[in-house]
């Protein structure tokens, strides 16, 4: 990257099937939390834009769903998001496990792939969970698969890996302008960031379908400079009665315990103080309600 009076920028799409680790590279790549993480698959609902500004380039990064055989209409616009990124993008990076050999899903994406012309680096994520003798083989068995212009090992989270990632995009973007200002890191609002936050308290602490059911709506979001405080108000909407009651817990316990942790996130993302109200409200089936997926933010850009 020292090419003199050289600007490179690009898009550059992060695609995989569900918690391979697309969100935790983003943000290791970014150097902030822009993305939600947890355990569980398909936590990821949005394409999330991160900005990685170096001295002679500018990266665009796009976080998007894990690509998978959906069934439900939320699932299937979670997957055209992330397919939608193979026409905007200019590089993109396919992650794998390293835990594992070719998943079915991993075979799917690779088939996505072949009629496509943008250079794909793939990366073989976790490898902090796997011993080194075992990384070979799984890059001889990838390269069987498909033409990658190159293959890398990483950990998204503990880093490694990822100067080298920045060094080969670099090689492969074209020239280009700069997009957005230096101070940008994301395409995504305050209020996005905030419900983000929320429903990912809600996946770590709730079991079964209710993550799955819910979604988060940011109804107010009110700065005060001279207290260093922002006000939030948000919806939590469930599909059904009975997921209103888990959400909130007994006496309250767990609406309290999801806005306690969502707030002290947030607090760290704004640099403020944050009040934070939350509040639980049943929209009968939203999942399966093409009106409501698109209120929520769910629908297929064009």
């Amino acid at each position: 990257m020292d090419a003199i009076g050289i600007f490179k920028s690009g898009f550059i799409g992060i695609i995989g099937r569900p918690n391979v680790g697309k969100s935790t590279l983003l943000n290791a790549i970014i150097g902030e939390k822009i993305a939600i993480t947890t355990y569980k698959p398909q936590t990821t609902r949005n394409r999330i834009m991160g900005i990685k500004n170096i001295e002679n380039g500018q990266m665009i990064f796009l976080d998007t769903p894990g690509i998978h055989r959906a069934t439900t209409p939320l699932n299937q616009l979670m997957v055209a998001a992330a397919m939608d990124t193979f026409r905007s993008s200019d590089v993109l990076l396919m992650m794998v496990e390293a835990t594992e050999s070719a998943h079915r899903d991993d075979l799917m994406i690779i088939d996505s792939l072949r009629n496509i012309r943008l250079p794909v680096i793939l990366l073989i994520n976790k490898i902090d969970l796997v011993r080194k003798h075992t990384i070979l083989p799984l890059i001889d068995r990838f390269q069987h698969l498909f033409t990658f212009v190159e293959i890398i090992p990483v950990s998204a989270l503990t880093g490694d890996g990822i100067s080298l990632l920045i060094e080969r995009i670099w090689e492969i973007l074209p020239e280009g302008p700069k997009y957005f200002p230096d101070e940008t890191m994301t395409d995504k609002t305050e209020r996005f960031i905030a419900a983000e936050i929320i429903r990912e308290k809600i996946i770590l602490l709730a079991h079964q379908e209710i993550p799955y059911a819910t979604a988060v709506v940011v109804d107010s979001f009110k700065e005060d400079e001279k207290k260093n405080l922002i006000r939030i108000q948000a919806i939590i909407h469930v599909a059904k009665n009975s997921q209103k009651g888990i959400i909130i817990g007994k006496k309250g316990s767990m609406l309290k315990e999801i806005g306690t942790r969502a707030r002290l996130d947030m607090e760290k993302f704004f640099a403020t103080r944050i009040y934070l109200e939350l509040f639980v409200r049943v929209t009968k089936d939203w999942t399966h309600d093409p009106r409501m997926l698109g209120e929520f933010g769910y629908t297929e850009k064009k």
